[in-house]
This record gives structure tokens, sequence and C-alpha cells, in this order.
């Protein structure tokens, strides 16, 4: 069976490889204090995709698009502000809404709704104001013959979780539990009870002293509210593999 690695970089930004593919979500990696890597450490990328223009999930994405050669995918609005920094839609950029899917070789990826405000934090944003963005998506990845992965971006827990559990059936969650800016132990409990992957993955957490995560305390909830779902523990730049057929 193929095997899947999903690495976590600590924050929100994540890395998942699968056959020859590598996939970046919101990899903000120079500036974030717990990332193992910098970004020139990242030789090779099939896509990137970033999931809302805050600068913790904007981060590093187009730099990494620009040395590796990737796809950035991301929301139409995020698109034009990358085209102003020299990244051009249909050729280095594919951008989606909610529902939309990008396909590649052996896999998808199609971006799913989240509950999260958002505007586009770019080079102006600490003297002067941010821009007008798009709020925020999740997005599924599919990959065939293996299952699916979804990452949550940051999101509260929205009606649209059991939709996205409907139609994708993602065997592993990536979900944000910094419970500030995003879910805490019982939103993020029960949004693994509307998604029912096999395992959860918890992100956004642990970078800053306001975001602190107990795993043993969302252990515990997820229990109560999602039996059966698993709690990956990882430190930054560890990894999680699965091989494909998880049922």
């Amino acid at each position: 069976m193929q095997k899947v690695n999903i690495t976590w970089l600590g924050h929100a930004s994540v890395s998942v490889a699968f056959k020859d593919h590598v996939i970046y979500f919101d990899p903000w990696l120079d500036d974030n204090p717990v990332c193992p890597i910098k970004k020139s450490d990242v030789k090779k990328a099939t896509a990137v995709c970033t999931t809302h223009g805050h600068i913790d999930h904007l981060g590093d994405s187009f730099d990494l698009v620009r040395q590796t050669g990737a796809k950035l995918i991301c929301t139409p609005e995020i698109g034009f502000y990358a085209d102003s920094k020299g990244l051009k839609e249909g050729k280095e950029v594919y951008g989606l809404n909610t529902g939309g899917s990008w396909q590649s070789d052996g896999f998808s990826i199609t971006m799913v709704p989240a509950s999260h405000t958002s505007e586009i934090m770019g080079e102006g944003w600490i003297p002067g104001p941010i821009q007008p963005g798009s709020g925020a998506i999740g997005f599924i990845l599919d990959i065939e013959d293996v299952g699916t992965v979804y990452f949550s971006g940051d999101t509260g827990v929205c009606a649209d979780m059991p939709i996205i559990r409907d139609l994708y059936r993602p065997q592993v969650a990536i979900m944000t539990v910094g419970g500030k800016y995003n879910m805490g132990y019982r939103e993020a409990a029960y949004a693994a009870s509307l998604i029912w992957p096999e395992y959860v993955i918890p992100t956004h957490y642990d970078t800053f002293e306001d975001q602190k995560l107990d795993l043993d305390r969302l252990e515990a909830e997820m229990k109560v509210r999602a039996p059966g779902v698993k709690l990956v523990r990882l430190n930054p730049g560890e990894s999680f593999e699965y091989e494909g057929g998880i049922s």
C-alpha cells in the first residue's frame, strides 16, 4: 500500500508527502518561532495551499512557489494579490472557490468552507491598514487509491463539517486547536465527531503563550464526544505516516 507522510512544521504549517509529490499547507517557515526548517530548506513542492491572508498562514507561500515551481492553490482574492507580486493566474497560480478542485497526477485538491474572519496581511500590515481579503477556507487532499486528508485551516465548528464528512470521508483531519483564534477543547472534540476521521492531528498551538494546548484534556474530550477517533501527538518537525486503505 502507498504511504502518506504528514509532517507538522509548527503552528499551522504542514507538509504532506506521497508518491513523488509534496504538498505544503499554510507554510509559515522563516518567521515561525517553532518551525524546524527555513524556506531555503525546501527543495521540492508540487503545490502550496494557502487557506487565508493572515500572515501566519500566507507566510512564505509565494516564495516557495517561486523557488520550487509549485502551483499556488488559493482563493481568487489571494490569487489577485499574488499577481501583484509577480505570480500569474494560469501559470503559477490556480485560484479556486469553495467546491472547486485542482486535479493533478493521481490526486486532487478541493476547497471547502471554514468559519474564520480574514483579510490579507500584506507588506503594509504592520505600519498601515490590512488589505481586503476573502475570508478563510479549508482543503481536502484526495489521493487516488489511498484516501483523503482534511486540512481545516483556521476555523471554528461550522455546519459544513457534516457535509465535508459525507462528501469526502477524510481518514485524517488536520485541525487548528489553539483556543483563541480557532477551536478550543470542546469545539475541536465536537468537530471530530462531525468529521469523524480515523485520526485527528491538532495544530496552531504552543507557538505563543496565549495559545497553549493540553493534549491530555483534548483527548479526554474526544473520548466523550468522538469515541474511537484517535489523537495523533506530534512535536514540530515530527511526522505521522499511514498507509492507504484506511477504513
